[in-house]
Formats: C-alpha cells, sequence, structure tokens
C-alpha cells in the first residue's frame, strides 16, 4: 500500500508542476493573453504607420494638401484674400 500512497503523491505533485509550474497550463494561458494583445497593438501600430506614409507623400508631392495644412494648421492667407477677424 505504500507504494500507491507514493504514487499518488508523486501524481498530484506532478500535477500541481504541470498546472502551476514554470511553462505551465496557467503559465500559457498568461503568454496566449499577452501575445494576443501584443498582435492588437502591433496592428494599430501598422494602420498607423500607414497613415504616416500616406501624409509623407502627400506632404512631398500634393500641393493642395500642403496649403490646406498651412491655412488651417498655421492660420496663413493667400494673397488676395480677405480676412474677417471677429472682435467680441
Amino acid at each position: 500500500m505504500k507504494i500507491g500512497r507514493y504514487l499518488v503523491v508523486f501524481l498530484l505533485v506532478m500535477a500541481l508542476l504541470i498546472t502551476f509550474g514554470n511553462r505551465g497550463l496557467v503559465d500559457n494561458y498568461l503568454m496566449n493573453k499577452r501575445l494576443a494583445e501584443l498582435k492588437f497593438q502591433n496592428d494599430e501600430i501598422a494602420i498607423e504607420n500607414k497613415e504616416l506614409k500616406r501624409k509623407i507623400l502627400l506632404l512631398r508631392d500634393d500641393l493642395t494638401y500642403i496649403e490646406m495644412l498651412a491655412r488651417s494648421e498655421l492660420g496663413m492667407v493667400r494673397e488676395g484674400d480677405i480676412v474677417y477677424r471677429l472682435t467680441k
């Protein structure tokens, strides 16, 4: 009967190690969850990179885009434009 007890204890220890040990089931679950988060972040960064590349190409080649940015962000006006200033 002693062999049976040792076998049960051994199996119990092995089950605990497989479940909670290094590279066990719990660790594997957490790593898969982290991997999914990193893949999602990677996809978001890839989308942002594509948008930035598109803006770079527009800034290099498209004069109307450059003019639109100068007017909206820098407040520049073209010669001959009429500027209205509203005061309170």
